[in-house]
C-alpha cells in the first residue's frame, strides 16, 4: 500500500533502522528491544510448532513441501490470524513441524492441509536491529519483521550467535505475544 506522498505502509519493506522509524512501538504502542528478521534466501519466517492433535501429522502425511495453514493457540491469548506456511522438516513421531510462514496467496492458489489448531514453540531468524545487545537466557520483547498485526512478541533466546556483521543468529522459545 502507498501512502499519498508515495512511501509504503509495509513493514516488510521499510528497509533499514525499522526500530527507529518505528520508535521501538508496535501497532498498540508497546515498546519492544529489537526486530526479528528471516534468514537471507528463506521464504519467510522459521517457525517451529506443535500440533494441539499431534498425531495429525501422521495421518495427514505432512512432509517437506507441503502447504499448511493453522492457527497459533496458547501464546498468551493467541494470534488471531490463520497462519500459512510451507513445511520445511517434520518429527512425524513427536509431531512437530518446522515451516516457512508465508502469507494466504500460496494456499489460496494451491490447495493446503489445515493443520488446526498449533503450539508455537520456536522462531529462529536474524536480529540486525536491537535496543541492546542480545543474550543467550534472558527474555526480550521482539517484533518480528513480517507479522501481519505488527504486534510485539515476548520469548527466551535459547541459542544465540554473533555474526561477523554485528548481527545475530538466533533462536527463540517460550513465546508469547502482547
Amino acid at each position: 500500500m502507498k501512502t499519498p506522498a508515495g512511501q509504503s505502509n509495509c513493514i516488510t519493506c521499510a528497509g533499514e533502522n525499522l526500530g527507529v522509524k518505528l520508535g521501538w512501538m508496535d501497532s498498540l504502542k508497546r515498546d519492544f528491544d529489537f526486530i526479528l528478521d528471516i534468514f537471507e534466501g528463506e521464504i519467510g519466517p522459521k517457525e517451529t510448532i506443535l500440533p494441539y492433535n499431534p498425531t495429525l501429522v501422521k495421518e495427514l502425511g505432512v512432509k517437506k513441501g507441503d502447504v499448511m495453514i493453522g492457527r497459533p493457540m496458547g501464546m498468551s491469548c493467541g494470534c488471531p490470524i490463520t497462519h500459512c506456511g510451507v513445511v520445511s522438516e517434520v518429527d512425524a513421531r513427536n509431531g512437530v513441524i518446522n515451516w516457512f510462514v508465508t502469507g494466504p496467496l500460496r494456499p489460496r492458489s494451491e490447495g493446503f492441509i489445515d493443520i488446526g489448531y498449533y503450539v508455537s514453540q520456536a522462531y529462529e531468524g536474524i536480529i540486525k536491529e536491537s535496543k541492546e545487545e542480545i543474550k543467550l537466557g534472558r527474555r526480550y520483547w521482539f517484533l518480528p519483521r513480517r507479522c501481519m498485526l505488527q504486534w510485539r512478541h515476548s520469548g527466551l533466546v535459547n541459542a544465540v550467535t554473533k555474526l561477523r556483521d554485528g548481527s545475530y543468529k538466533v533462536r527463540i522459545e517460550g513465546l508469547l505475544i502482547g
